[in-house]
């Protein structure tokens, strides 16, 4: 079950081979460490703007232009016309598509974003993997690890899927919108073409297409003059 190519159009990544069609698209989290300490050869390509620090194991593709005090650790492979705004922090085991945005005080570890992807304002990725033209709204939060720092697993349709991890964050798909200041909690699957709207808190899995809104009812008092 959770296979990739049900959340993830694998021509839209330069590193298919990272993704075995058969295996729970989690799996892949495992994998990211082993697969940049194997293919990554350190290259600066892009247009570096300003004062910025970059590792020593970081691949920048052409057109990328890294702004002023952006911090990428690496390990990282960040494709080409990426937008590395001021204040982004890419950690380790990061792979970056092509014509992506990292913006302002958004942060991301041991995770996959494939071409298009938007992380523009506030975001924290943590252990996830972004689909096509998949866009956190600002200070979207993409929780992955619980409180107790048990193994994660998914749940659906009562069942409970093992994932063997301690921290996993998401599976968001292709073109999914996500609203500010959304949380998704350890573990979350979100389908294709989803939407999720500003201040949702989400556990569990989406199906494709779906739309989550928060039902609240709100008190208008007049104002004493």
């Amino acid at each position: 079950m959770f296979p990739a190519p049900d959340y993830l159009d694998l021509s839209q990544t330069a590193h298919p081979e990272l993704f075995n069609s058969q295996d729970p698209v989690w799996n892949v989290l495992k994998m990211i460490e082993g697969y940049l300490a194997k293919n990554l050869t350190p290259a600066m390509q892009g247009q570096l703007i300003g004062n910025s620090y970059i590792g020593d194991h970081v691949r920048i593709g052409e057109g990328t232009i890294i702004e002023p005090g952006a911090v990428i650790k690496g390990p990282a492979w960040i494709g080409r016309n990426c937008q590395i705004r001021p204040g982004a922090y890419i950690r380790n085991n990061v792979i970056i598509g092509d014509n992506c945005v990292v913006g302002n005080s958004s942060e991301i570890k041991n995770a996959v974003l494939f071409n298009g992807c938007q992380i523009p304002h506030f975001n924290y990725v943590g252990d996830s993997i972004l689909g096509a033209k998949a866009h956190l709204g600002a200070g979207v939060i993409l929780s992955n690890f619980k409180l107790m720092g048990d193994e994660v697993v998914v749940r659906h349709d009562g069942e409970r899927h093992s994932t063997g991890l301690r921290k996993f964050g998401a599976i968001i798909g292709d073109g999914v919108e996500i609203g500010c200041h959304a949380v998704l909690n350890p573990g979350s699957i979100i389908g294709r073409k989803a939407i999720i709207y500003p201040g949702v808190v989400w556990r569990g899995v989406l199906l494709a297409h779906s739309t989550v809104k928060n039902r609240s009812d709100y008190q208008v008092i007049p104002s004493r003059d």
